[in-house]
């Protein structure tokens, strides 16, 4: 690393005469200007640094899992920058609360001297979705008709170019599909999981049968819902049945990605599978962390404007709200829990299986690890 010869400022390095003098108040061009109109400049302003982070760390995550093959100390550079960007939504969700300080009227002084400018045209936060792996087919449908509708033509042939790039879901569930985890013959591990797997959600049946609390109706929708989950099960065991649900949007990742996932989180502990596992993990983290920043930003918009319309023309609150609820992305992570049996009740792996998987002595006396689970 060369040695620095020219002097640095700092206000000159951040280039903080462009930052500090980027507040114009739209208020000002009509009268006196708003005092809380600042405060929202500043809040969205932040955002968007942040949502530049993000997609820097985002953008180096999706290059390292576009390649053919990602070695254990790129996933070891993943799962740190996956975590990096958890900790950015963290403060991105916390800094919510700052903008709930402004009151109604507060808002309302300024508000309508906004449309139609709204977050609909927030370029970076759509980039953000999409190559994570929202695309327009998975939007709900005012989505689906409105997304590209607020742009100007250069940032929608921009965006529309990127909808036909490989998404980090896509290239994950790539990764997974051909991770060499379920090939050692001799592990007869599925079968025990369906057999040990069926017992358990028999049970879950005779809870539900049982119960006297439950009314008949209440009682018809328990089931309906365990048969949904026997139904989900099985389908895991027919890739036919499965890419069939899977067309109807009842899964998205494919057959081999959703069994390399099950099969890792079920033997998370063994050393090979413990970056996966981290992957995998910090995905749900982060599909998580932007649920609650819909919801929360839903509930300001809600405590703001109560029912009215958004300035970008959409329901507003109730807009929002169905975006909480249906824009997810990694959702077969989350709903995987219900696949999952109880360490107890998981087979033992044998020990040419656990020496696949992990660390052991080899014949010097030496402690020995597996070769690279590059995939």
């Amino acid at each position: 690393m060369k040695k620095n010869i020219t002097p640095v400022y700092y206000g000159d390095y951040l280039q903080l005469d462009k930052i500090l003098s980027a507040q114009s108040l739209q208020s000002e061009k009509y009268g006196a200007g708003a005092h809380d109109e600042t405060l929202f400049i500043i809040v969205h302003q932040v955002y968007e640094l942040w949502f530049r982070q993000l997609l820097h760390e985002l953008s180096s995550v999706i290059d390292i899992f576009s390649a053919d093959t990602v070695k254990d100390n790129q996933l070891i550079t993943v799962v740190h920058r996956l975590q990096r960007m958890v900790h950015i939504q963290d403060l991105m969700n916390d800094q919510i609360s700052v903008m709930e300080t402004m009151t109604p009227q507060d808002f309302l002084a300024f508000r309508d001297y906004l449309v139609p400018a709204s977050g609909f045209q927030s370029i970076q936060f759509k980039q953000l979705e999409i190559s994570l792996g929202l695309k327009r087919e998975y939007r709900i449908d005012f989505d689906k008709q409105s997304f590209y509708k607020r742009l100007n033509d250069e940032d929608r042939a921009y965006l529309e170019d990127l909808e036909q790039k490989q998404s980090l879901f896509e290239l994950v569930d790539k990764w997974l599909s051909r991770l060499p985890l379920l090939k050692k013959d001799e592990f007869v591990f599925w079968q025990h999981y369906q057999h040990t797997a069926e017992q358990l959600l028999e049970a879950d049946k005779q809870i539900i049968v049982n119960n006297t609390a439950l009314s008949d109706s209440e009682r018809r929708g328990e089931l309906k819902e365990w048969q949904n989950n026997w139904d989900n099960f099985h389908a895991l065991f027919n890739k036919v049945e499965y890419e069939e649900m899977r067309s109807e949007g009842k899964f998205r990742l494919s057959h081999d990605g959703i069994l390399a996932a099950l099969f890792i989180k079920q033997y998370a502990e063994e050393p090979i599978f413990n970056l996966p596992f981290q992957v995998i993990t910090t995905l749900i983290d982060m599909d998580e962390k932007l649920t609650l920043w819909r919801y929360r930003h839903a509930m300001m918009v809600q405590r703001m404007l109560g029912t009215k319309i958004g300035t970008g023309g959409s329901s507003g609150h109730q807009y929002l709200k169905k975006t909480t609820e249906s824009n997810r992305i990694f959702l077969d992570f989350f709903n995987m829990a219900s696949f999952l049996l109880p360490k107890d009740s998981l087979p033992p792996l044998p020990e040419a299986i656990k020496k696949y998987c992990g660390f052991y002595i080899g014949h010097t006396g030496s402690n020995t690890t597996n070769s690279q689970l590059a995939t």
